[in-house]
C-alpha cells in the first residue's frame, strides 16, 4: 500500500484542529502559515512533499 501525502493539506488539518482547540493561536498559526508558504514560493517545494 502506497501513501502519498503533500505538506499543504496536512498543515491545514493540524492548523484547523489547533485553532478549534485554542482559538488564541489563530494569529500565530496564520503568521507561520504565511511565512512557510512564502519560503516555499521562494525556494521551491522540490523537497517538501512526502512520497
Amino acid at each position: 500500500m502506497n501513501l502519498h501525502l503533500s505538506i499543504g493539506p496536512v498543515v491545514s488539518l493540524i492548523a484547523g484542529v489547533l485553532i478549534l482547540a485554542i482559538p488564541r493561536l489563530l494569529n500565530y498559526i496564520v503568521a507561520i502559515y504565511l511565512i512557510v508558504i512564502g519560503l516555499i514560493g521562494i525556494f521551491g517545494a522540490s523537497g517538501l512533499s512526502l512520497h
